[in-house]
């Protein structure tokens, strides 16, 4: 039977293996170029967006049975950017871990992350449905769903961050499409439709930081 997950995997999965293709073509200097992220290098920015097998492991022993306190990747985003949260809070550790993991793992076992663990994790999980609920450590409650909807814009987020740096072609049109949807839906939408057909003055973006 076909995971439910199949569209959020699907390019998921692609926009990993778009990382791992990337990665693969990348020369000792590219890795060291910075990025328009301050202080991160092309290789921090790898370190950071990887896939790490600690993301599959622990899913199906954390399944809860009720309703989640987080049910879509737009309120999961809502609680990590809301004043005080922990986009806010934990920038400076999620920063240096990210450094940290660069100075660890070499290129080629953060390629693998995104072309072999990564896409490993996937299958493994993939009978678990979208709204399976979950036991999170940092937000309570969250949906199977929702952690790919946020996984798939972090992925496509950072692949720009990536291109901004060394260049390429863009993410796949469905990647783009997925994660300018879920941006647009984590801010108010009066507020976002106002601004957006130019009837309101109020200050909408950034959604998430």
């Amino acid at each position: 039977m076909r995971s439910q997950n199949d569209p959020v995997r699907a390019l998921l999965a692609e926009a990993w293996s778009s990382w791992a293709e990337r990665g693969a073509a990348l020369d000792a200097a590219d890795w060291e170029r910075p990025t328009r992220l301050p202080g991160w290098t092309v290789r921090d920015l790898y370190a950071h967006a990887a896939p790490v097998p600690e993301m599959f492991t622990g899913l199906r022993a954390a399944v809860l049975v009720g309703p989640a306190e987080l049910a879509t990747g737009a309120a999961v985003l809502r609680a990590y950017n809301r004043p005080g949260g922990l986009a806010h809070t934990a920038a400076g550790e999620i920063a240096e871990t990210a450094r940290r993991t660069a100075e660890e793992a070499g290129p080629a076992e953060l390629i693998a992350r995104f072309g072999v663990e990564g896409p490993a994790g996937l299958a493994a999980t993939g009978d678990l449905a979208p709204g399976t609920v979950v036991a999170h450590p940092l937000l309570g409650s969250v949906t199977v769903g929702a952690l790919g909807e946020v996984a798939l814009m972090e992925a496509t987020v950072h692949l720009l961050d990536l291109i901004a740096a060394v260049g390429g072609p863009p993410p796949a049109d469905g990647a783009l499409r997925a994660t300018s949807a879920l941006l647009a839906e984590v801010a108010d939408p009066v507020a976002f439709i106002e601004a957006a057909t130019g009837r309101g003055a109020a200050t909408v973006l950034p959604v998430i930081r």
